[in-house]
């Protein structure tokens, strides 16, 4: 022990769930390491989940376990799993609001994006710099060098937007770009 933190034994973290049943957060971890000063929680093999929405990274930085309206960093081989897709990464920052996962936003080199395409044997693929996924809007949107195809077309651009339920793409740039 060093200072005021406390490093939790080999045994894995008991999952915590947040109020609200079926859709509540369930978190899952192989240690945790609380430091009482700051308020900072880091976890190791960490796994997050509400729902069909799932979050799994190597590592974690969180200010306290609340996920009322917290963010949390994410490192290290982060998989994201939302409706019937999926995002993967070398890093994420994932908002909670009103103990429901609100936003994440990867980054890579490439982050990905992949989604089966409803009634066709086609899935969504696309890569970018850097992903944000806005669960309540249901969409992803692709951001730098940006590459999607629907399994038979392809479209780039530095700004591409998915729509996850509509399985439908939108290309533009930011402006002032």
């Amino acid at each position: 022990l060093l200072g005021a933190q406390f490093v939790a034994a080999a045994e894995p973290c008991a999952p915590r769930a947040a109020p609200g049943g079926s859709d509540a957060v369930m978190l899952d971890a192989a240690s945790s390491d609380v430091d009482y000063r700051s308020n900072m929680v880091v976890f190791r093999d960490i796994v997050i989940t509400q729902g069909a929405v799932r979050v799994a990274a190597q590592q974690a930085r969180a200010t306290g376990l609340d996920f009322e309206n917290s963010t949390w960093s994410f490192t290290g081989a982060v998989r994201i799993t939302v409706e019937g897709g999926a995002l993967r990464s070398d890093e994420a920052t994932v908002n909670f609001a009103a103990n429901r996962v609100a936003t994440a936003k990867i980054r890579g080199n490439p982050a990905e994006f992949e989604q089966p395409r409803t009634g066709s044997q086609d899935v969504a693929r696309g890569r970018a710099s850097a992903i944000d996924y806005d669960v309540a809007a249901g969409s992803v949107t692709l951001l730098g060098d940006a590459w999607l195809t629907d399994g038979r077309n392809e479209i780039r651009g530095q700004q591409l937007t998915y729509d996850v339920r509509g399985q439908r793409v939108q290309s533009g740039s930011r402006p002032g770009q």
